[in-house]
């Protein structure tokens, strides 16, 4: 397998794209109707905005549910396989899948925040983490020192994860209108290839040569790519056209014909 196969979800309805929930669902459709490896097709969705998303006769062919709200809603008309809830300060993970009281056909993803020490925190099995890898301001995006340890800990522990926000483009690269550097999305593929093969993955998180990192793509062996990506599931992505434009770009995914 490619270690792109499946890997962007639709964050549409995110900033900075912010789309209005019929402007996404119907980008969702086209995207769907193109075909392609790279998307998931997975339409994320805030749990606060599901009944819109209800009253539009277009349905996604799976949603990730992304709680938002006190309560968690019923969605069992919906084809939701995810949902994305944050872990609440001085609560276990555990305690947070009794209390979703989740069908068991889909999977929770804990929202964490990543630290400079290793992590310590059950994860029972066949729930996930989530990892935000950026945001509105310099402080939502972790050091490379904290994602690092964030991904050494779900490969030593083989816990799937998710990211979400800040990974706009393929490769790290600084942002003069926050003054910070932004997470590759590239880069996060990569790092997870490396703590699999028992490398640190800060290396290449930090890495800004973009012939370098087109290199160890091109080079990463099938049983790295296929254990990278069973434990790096998704990230979300407000555009669905850049991910596979800068692919194309950096020659890691054919043109469209």
């Amino acid at each position: 397998m490619s270690v792109f196969t499946a890997l962007v979800d639709d964050a549409g309805l995110f900033p900075p794209t912010s789309l209005h929930m019929d402007e996404a669902l119907s980008r969702n459709e086209r995207d769907l109707a193109k075909g392609g490896d790279v998307l998931t097709h997975r339409f994320l969705c805030p749990a606060s905005r599901i009944d819109r998303l209800r009253g539009i006769a277009y349905r996604p062919r799976r949603i990730g549910l992304i709680v938002d709200t006190v309560k968690m809603p019923d969605f069992g008309d919906l084809p939701v396989d995810f949902v994305e809830m944050r872990l609440p300060p001085d609560s276990s993970v555990e305690e947070l899948v009794t209390g979703a009281g989740l069908p068991g056909h889909v999977r929770l993803f804990a929202e964490v925040t990543p630290t400079p020490r290793k992590m310590a925190i059950e994860v029972p099995g066949g729930v996930g983490l989530k990892v935000r890898c950026g945001g509105a301001s310099p402080e939502a995006f972790p050091p490379v020192e904290h994602l690092g340890q964030f991904i050494k800990f779900c490969v030593e522990h083989d816990i799937p994860f998710k990211a979400t926000a800040g990974l706009h483009h393929a490769v790290r690269h600084f942002d003069p209108t926050l003054g910070v550097d932004r997470h590759g999305f590239l880069n996060l593929v990569l790092a997870v290839c490396e703590a699999v093969e028992g490398r640190d993955p800060a290396p290449v998180l930090r890495a800004t040569d973009v012939g370098h990192l087109v290199r160890l793509a091109r080079d990463v062996p099938e049983d790295t790519a296929k254990r990278a990506r069973r434990l790096l599931v998704s990230y979300g992505s407000c555009s669905t056209s850049t991910p596979l434009d800068d692919l194309r770009t950096l020659g890691l995914i054919e043109e469209e014909t």
